[in-house]
């Protein structure tokens, strides 16, 4: 049976909110892909609901692209605690969590929600920008850490 990263990480012992690098993958032509853990919810503990989670899935999309180049994808972990991002060359994760800082602090003032229409979203109707600012404030009050387990308290403010 396949490995998979985020199963081998142990939930109970990372602390919330952070950064975390979960892998990068070399092609045989050189080119690397990384693959991020974006961790706004402490494991077990707590989830967002999914409007939230969902308009935060359109505002990171967005705007972490304005803040970053090559990312492939953003996408929400089923477990409603974060999102995966993918993003091409070598990053580091304090240069990742400084920039999702910058976003989440432009999402607590957004005044709207980009992509929300039948045309360009398929779930449209499930969205709440109060919600998506809630919990970027929590995240941005708490600090991001570029130390999952908060050994160096390493937090970006």
């Amino acid at each position: 049976m396949a490995q998979v990263e985020s199963f081998l990480l142990d939930h109970t012992k990372v602390k919330a909110p952070y950064v975390r690098l979960a892998g990068t993958e070399q092609h045989e032509k050189g080119s690397k892909l990384q693959k991020y853990d974006l961790r706004f919810l402490q494991p077990n503990e707590d989830a967002m609901p999914t409007s939230a989670v969902h308009t935060l899935e359109h505002l990171l999309a967005t705007y972490m692209r304005d803040e970053l180049e090559g990312i492939v994808d953003i996408s929400p972990m089923g477990c409603r605690t974060g999102f995966y991002m993918i993003i091409w060359d070598e990053h580091r994760p304090k240069e990742i969590a400084a920039a999702l800082t910058k976003v989440l602090e432009k999402v607590i003032v957004t005044e709207h929600i980009p992509a929300v229409s039948a045309l360009e979203c398929g779930n449209y109707r499930d969205h709440s920008l109060f919600s998506a600012q809630e919990y970027a404030k929590q995240v941005v009050e708490a600090g991001l850490s570029d130390d999952p387990f908060r050994s160096k308290e390493a937090v970006v403010k």
